[in-house]
């Protein structure tokens, strides 16, 4: 189509259906996932619509239906596999309904989130998922007051707002702690965040304590260094500064693969034997902690399994007449120990 001016406009809704010989409602329905349309007119009918390189505009639909067809997600960091394995599972649970996600990353910034859900709710989604690394009381109270189903992912907090998906952080570090004491283990050190905030950063070091003081043993050595996530140098510097510090311990647990794999580097380039002289692990599964070399004692997460099973329990609520009269779910998706050479 081209106007007056001469530029091309883009093709209309009644542009489609002169074309196909039918109404605009007629391509209208013809569009939507659960069509009423006869195969043979819709078939027809999306045959004009891609020849045309008709595009819909969904904002217009959606101030017709009142639903803008996106669920609000908003996670730590997109350069992390692991968030990027659970938006890609969810992403493919809410595409069999016709939603889509709407991303934004806080930055492990509890400030940050605040302002990212508040601009989203501007645009009226059909939900909020959000990873739980603690929350400012306002977004508390913007998602109690938000009219949407919210589900908090990778955690489960002591005061959930809905629903939510995933372990818990705590339960899954003490039991590694907890089975690194059952091989003989006693003088143990945890690095981690350097900050008191909640983070699931947090709940790993408190998992860490509440093992040590029921077996009797001493807790103390913790080691914080730095901001979230911590990185191979911060593993590296703090395994220098706990060698310094504690050059007795006997076994060190890394609040995430990458800082246990830091770590371990720098101990085997200082000449310390793992686990000869001490063992370390980590905690998340990540490549790097299996192809190192010892390979690195993990947590191992289900990434995948968090992103599908919030699809489908979006999917569970959306079919319901009343989502948000629908009971609180509350669905685990385990954390597992796996022993390597490292420990």
């Amino acid at each position: 189509m081209t106007e007056q001016s001469g530029k091309p406009s883009p093709v209309t809704m009644r542009d489609v259906a002169k074309a196909a010989g039918v109404s605009r409602m007629t391509v209208s329905r013809a569009l939507r996932k659960d069509s009423p349309v006869s195969p043979e007119t819709r078939a027809h009918i999306l045959k004009i619509v891609r020849d045309m390189n008709y595009v819909p505009d969904q904002m217009a639909g959606s101030l017709t239906t009142k639903k803008s067809g996106f669920v609000a997600t908003l996670l730590p960091s997109l350069n992390n596999l692991h968030f990027a394995l659970t938006v890609q599972s969810l992403t493919e649970e809410l595409e069999e309904i016709g939603l889509q996600i709407l991303l934004g990353h806080t930055a492990y910034s509890a400030d940050r989130e605040e302002e990212l859900l508040e601009t989203m709710l501007r645009r009226r989604p059909e939900a909020i998922v959000l990873s739980y690394d603690g929350h400012t009381d306002r977004t508390r109270r913007l998602m109690e007051d938000a009219a949407v189903p919210v589900v908090e992912i990778w955690e489960k907090p002591d005061r959930p707002i809905a629903h939510t998906v995933g372990f818990s952080n705590f339960e899954a570090a003490k039991k590694m702690t907890e089975q690194v004491i059952a091989k003989g283990y006693e003088r143990i050190a945890f690095v981690g965040e350097s900050q008191d905030d909640w983070t699931r950063g947090a709940a790993r070091r408190m998992g860490f304590v509440s093992a040590m003081e029921h077996a009797g043993l001493d807790c103390h050595r913790l080691i914080g260094f730095g901001m979230p996530p911590l990185s191979i140098e911060s593993g590296a510097a703090a395994a220098s500064q706990l060698m310094r510090d504690h050059p007795d311990t006997q076994c060190l647990i890394c609040v995430s693969d990458v800082a246990a794999f830091g770590a371990q580097s720098w101990l085997l380039s200082q000449g310390y034997k793992i686990p000869g002289d001490i063992a370390v692990a980590g905690f998340g599964n990540f490549e790097v902690s299996r192809f190192a070399t010892p390979s690195i004692s993990t947590v191992v997460v289900n990434p995948e399994g968090i992103g599908r099973e919030t699809g489908k329990l979006l999917k569970k609520l959306f079919s319901s007449s009343d989502p948000l009269l629908s009971a609180p779910q509350h669905i685990d998706v385990p954390a597992t120990v796996a022993f390597r050479q490292s420990c």
